[in-house]
């Protein structure tokens, strides 16, 4: 079957539909917050050769690299001609799915009739997977938790309960855990039913001919979006902050446009660690096609398609190609880097189509007993500022580039011992430049309960902060406190290295790293430095500090100082 431009769109619009409703089935029907709070999860639809067809709108960017890898192990695991209606595929293993133990990919071949045509799947964040719990401390994947190989979660229709069972006796809150599991099924039923509706709908026997255009034009528009790059050979390096505060982990990375097609190296990059940040090459692979795709071709639905022009590479046993055993529950606070390594190397060619540097997103994860003295197990995300662009300010407290949302109050509260005492925007801390940086925020969390609360966090910028482009300043670094104590996440007043406890009574305070501002911060207009005062972005001596901007507090008026601010 050929198809036209208008039949292509009409249902290729209607496969981003159903994979949007397969996420709202999930965030409706999950147990835990950071599903349905966080969003911290994946909705796809897979041709039957395991090419991603459609994602959802809202899933986080580094799923789009790893689940259709995930799908493919699958295939080869359990062929398609042995695969039966009601089967439904599960796994967490980090080389095999999205680089961590805590992320479950649950898969389900959609039949039509007794006839194969797609395969749905999700991946979910479980509030818990047993082991250390998350955390970075581990020295090898076997102590972070639970590991499922490629396996049935369901045969013919049949829930595999030796396999459930086995998962409740090893995680600390089994309702949102076994509750997460079974939204992971309802949401990829919801997918199935709305795939068949469609084919019935528009009589299609098969989906091979409608993914087949899909690719075919995705990959053709992602192709000729890179001719327009100039080719050549760039680099960036640059060092961010290791598990050891004396010891940052350096990344080199090199990015060659060569006509119609990318080629990224991470040749240079420091080797793995013995402890829970290693990354999985799935997960760099993932976030190199999302970088690439950000300044090529952002408004295109992600499918396979897109990311054949997209290779990349690091040697095996980096930081960035971590093999088994590496640790790698914390795996986002090295992978996070990856696109920043891209755009890094390629920020003199295209500085309009990116951003500065992102104060990153903060994860912790608290340990302990509520009110009720019931256990508790909650990830909670914060956001630092987004980089500024060439025409915009950054985003305040924007959660990039994992796209998942911060954690409400409401939610943290009432699943914890914990109560937010501040939560606010931090005054200054968005870089300055001609066009300012996200502010990051202010957290104040106290703990309520009778009992000690453990904290696992996973916050960088703490060194190193957001860089500034094109004369841009960074933004402002985290910073961690207890009580009134400036502690470092990773030091000595840790019970281990990112942990610490947070004794009942106790208040610890985050300020969430700024974003990096974009061009020189001397040629910010003065009415828009005036308006940031008035807002309470920019303090009065910061704005005479790093803008050159008197501001008249009474009448909201700036003025050009006589000498320009001083630079670096």
């Amino acid at each position: 079957m050929k198809y036209d431009d208008i039949a292509l769109t009409i249902q290729w619009d209607r496969m981003v539909s159903i994979v949007d409703e397969i996420f709202l089935s999930l965030i409706r029907t999950s147990f835990s917050t950071i599903v349905r709070e966080a969003y911290d999860l994946c909705c796809s639809v897979f041709d039957r050769q395991g090419r991603l067809l459609s994602q959802a709108t809202q899933s986080a960017p580094s799923f789009l690299g790893t689940l259709p890898q995930t799908v493919r192990h699958f295939i080869k695991r359990f062929p398609p001609e042995t695969l039966r209606p009601g089967d439904i595929l599960i796994t967490n293993d980090p080389w095999l799915g999205t680089g961590h133990l805590y992320d479950v990919s649950v898969i389900r071949p959609v039949f039509r009739g007794d006839t194969l045509v797609v395969f749905t799947g999700t991946v979910t964040h479980l509030p818990d997977i047993g082991g250390i719990g998350f955390s970075a401390v581990a020295r090898e994947v076997f102590e972070e938790g639970l590991r499922i190989p490629p396996m049935k979660l369901a045969e013919a229709g049949k829930l595999n309960e030796t396999l459930l069972n086995l998962i409740r006796e090893n995680v600390r809150v089994p309702e949102q855990t076994l509750g997460d599991l079974h939204a992971n099924i309802a949401a990829n039923q919801t997918g199935a039913r709305l795939i068949v509706d469609l084919m019935d709908e528009y009589g299609l026997e098969s989906l091979d001919a409608l993914s087949d255009a899909i690719q075919s034009r995705s990959e053709a528009a992602m192709r000729e979006a890179i001719r327009e790059l100039p080719d050549g050979r760039y680099t960036h390096q640059f060092d961010i902050e290791g598990f050891d505060i004396e010891r940052p982990i350096a990344v080199a990375c090199s990015v060659e446009i060569r006509g119609e097609e990318v080629y990224i190296d991470f040749a240079g990059t420091d080797p793995t660690i013995p402890a829970g940040v290693n990354v999985p090459f799935c997960y760099t692979y993932a976030f190199c096609a999302y970088a690439i795709k950000c300044i090529t071709t952002p408004t295109l639905p992600n499918n396979d398609g897109s990311f054949q022009p997209v290779h990349a590479t690091a040697p095996e046993g980096c930081i960035l190609n971590a093999t088994p055993p590496a640790a790698t529950g914390g795996r986002h606070a090295v992978g996070h880097f990856v696109p920043f390594a891209v755009w890094g190397a390629l920020a003199d060619i295209v500085p309009e189509r990116l951003a500065a540097e992102t104060g990153l997103m903060n994860a912790i994860n608290f340990t302990g007993r509520d009110l009720r003295g019931q256990p508790f197990s909650t990830l909670c995300f914060s956001g630092g500022g987004f980089g500024a662009r060439a025409t915009k300010d950054g985003l305040h407290t924007t959660i990039g580039p994992s796209n998942v949302a911060v954690t409400s109050v409401e939610a943290l509260e009432s699943t914890t011992g914990l109560l937010v005492r501040r939560k606010e925007l931090w005054t200054d801390s968005g870089g300055a430049g001609q066009f300012r940086g996200g502010l990051g925020q202010e957290l104040a969390f106290q703990n309520r309960s009778a009992h000690p609360v453990v904290v696992a966090c996973f916050g960088n910028r703490t060194s190193f902060p957001a860089a500034g482009y094109q004369g841009g300043k960074p933004g402002a670094q985290r910073v961690f406190y207890i009580e009134e104590n400036a502690v470092h996440p990773k030091g000595r007043h840790f019970l281990q290295p990112g942990e610490q406890v947070l004794m009942p009574g106790q208040t610890q305070t985050l300020r969430d790293a700024g974003g990096g501002g974009f061009g020189e911060a001397w040629e910010r207009r003065v009415e828009d430095v005036a308006a940031d005062v008035r807002a309470g972005y920019v303090s009065p001596d910061g704005a005479l500090r790093d803008y050159g901007v008197e501001v008249d507090t009474d009448l909201w008026i700036g003025k050009r100082a006589d000498s320009r601010p001083e630079q670096g």
